[in-house]
């Protein structure tokens, strides 16, 4: 079946890298909507503490939402097609940027604070100048999260015809055809897979021994 499915790629390499330039499309720009949201998000409510609770909740509850779900929730609201999918996809990056971006702001050493605030600095200094490199770590580590759970989420994009990848798994699960299904789940495995490697590499480069404390 691999070798099949191989060859089917070979054979229809407009068609495969189509459907994998717009997983990967639909994929970078929902992550990109959702860090957009999430960074600010999280420092507009690090002071704030009736708002952070509100919006953490309301957080948390997505999170136990599945991911065909939102893509089906979406349908009604947005139609099918492209955006859709983007919104539905960015509403599901949105927990782990936000969740971690808050958490890390939030756990900053007080004493790191304290000094900074003793030394006369502005609160909106502090932000930028200890607690937002100080939580940097953590910060990445939510968009690495959130980045794999994405072109994972992108797989079930067809079933709003959002397209991408998933329509060979989608295609091959209707036809009982496993090469097809192969053609379509091999490649976002290696694509999941990749940027989790990539991404780890790059953490640990950029943050060294903090981003594993």
């Amino acid at each position: 079946m691999l070798v099949t499915a191989f060859t089917w790629i070979i054979n229809n390499q407009s068609e495969f890298y189509e459907a994998l330039g717009r997983h990967l499309v639909m994929s970078g720009v929902s992550l990109a909507f959702a860090l957009m949201i999430g960074l600010p998000l999280a420092v507009l409510i690090i002071n704030r503490g009736g708002l952070a609770m509100i919006v953490i909740n309301t957080i948390n509850a997505l999170r136990t939402i599945p991911s065909l779900a939102i893509l089906a929730i979406m349908m009604p609201l947005l139609g099918i097609g492209l955006w859709p999918s983007i919104v539905a996809l960015t509403v599901l990056a949105l927990p782990p940027i936000l969740l971690n971006s808050f958490i890390g702001l939030r756990d900053v050493d007080p004493d790191a604070v304290e000094a900074a605030t003793g030394m006369g600095m502005s609160r909106r200094q502090i932000l930028t100048k200890i607690r937002v490199p100080l939580a940097a770590p953590a910060m990445f580590a939510g968009a690495r999260t959130a980045a794999v759970q994405v072109l994972a989420g992108a797989t079930l994009a067809p079933f709003i015809g959002g397209g991408g990848l998933g329509d060979f798994i989608a295609v091959g699960i209707s036809m009982m055809d496993m090469s097809r299904l192969l053609v379509g789940a091999i490649p976002i495995a290696i694509l999941a897979l990749a940027t989790e490697f990539i991404l780890g590499l790059a953490e640990k480069y950029f943050f060294g021994e903090r981003a594993t404390a």
